[in-house]
């Protein structure tokens, strides 16, 4: 049973990790750990608490990622054109497809390819450089900032989960 335990921290750890880089599961990651260890360990009375406010975090987590990006976007005066572009570059960096980059692949894509795509797409829309790099750092900026929010809440879903099922499983 210990070692079950052991692993679906594991598994909440990468939900972690997940609720901060894009691409990776996170909150639900978290969720789907907690409902398997209610039906190992046959007592879902003992996870209602951890699973309610998993639930909650992942909702959360949802809104938090589009209102930071939202107000990222909006702060740097950003138009729909270079939050499609930020789209569209995080898709193309997370693949590895930018070709100027020697090293990093695929995470470091996830960090440029945002940033870059948010500056093409503002500058197709607006034709001023300045503009467009102003935009697409506000609307990174949200993102990261959206994305270090939903770690926070990763990280007390599974500090709840594990304050409240440690004593279940090594006693009190």
């Amino acid at each position: 049973m210990q070692i079950i335990y052991w692993l679906l921290l594991a598994v909440m750890l990468v939900g972690i990790i997940g609720a901060v880089v894009p691409a990776i599961p996170g909150s639900s990651l978290i969720l789907i750990a907690i409902i398997v260890w209610g039906i190992v360990s046959s007592s879902f009375a003992a996870i209602k608490i951890p699973l309610i406010v998993t639930i909650i975090v992942l909702l959360l987590s949802v809104g938090v990622d589009f209102l930071a990006s939202y107000v990222g976007a909006k702060q740097a005066g950003a138009s729909k054109w270079g939050q499609i572009g930020a789209i569209v570059g995080l898709v193309v960096g997370f693949l590895g497809l930018l070709p100027t980059l020697p090293f990093g692949g695929p995470l470091l894509g996830i960090l440029l390819g945002p940033l870059l795509g948010a500056i093409i797409g503002e500058y197709l829309y607006r034709r001023e450089f300045g503009l467009a790099v102003k935009a697409g750092i506000g609307i990174v900026v949200g993102s990261l900032v959206g994305n270090l929010i939903q770690g926070l809440l990763a990280i007390a879903a599974v500090v709840v989960f594990v304050v409240t099922t440690w004593p279940q499983v090594f006693g009190s």
